[in-house]
């Protein structure tokens, strides 16, 4: 059950990226924000497993990965 609420957070930060393009706001500003995230949180990576929510590394990489789909649909105003 756990990885499947993982891959639930992973949809809704991609789904997040997307509404923030189309309301106006640069998606590659998540990136910064959960770098500080993880900063914050020690950068601890060993809990995962046992975890409902990506690590921060994780979530990272994965908006990284997706930051080209969500710039479609960004528009500066």
């Amino acid at each position: 059950m756990l990885p499947f609420s993982r891959t639930q957070e992973c949809e809704a930060d991609r789904i997040g990226l997307v509404l923030m393009a189309v309301a106006g706001y640069d998606p590659n500003k998540a990136i910064p924000l959960w770098e500080r995230m993880k900063q914050l949180s020690g950068g601890d990576a060993s809990h995962e497993f046992l975890s409902t929510h990506p690590i921060d590394q994780h979530r990272i990489d994965d908006i990284k990965a997706f930051m080209p789909t969500a710039m479609k649909y960004y528009k500066k105003l």
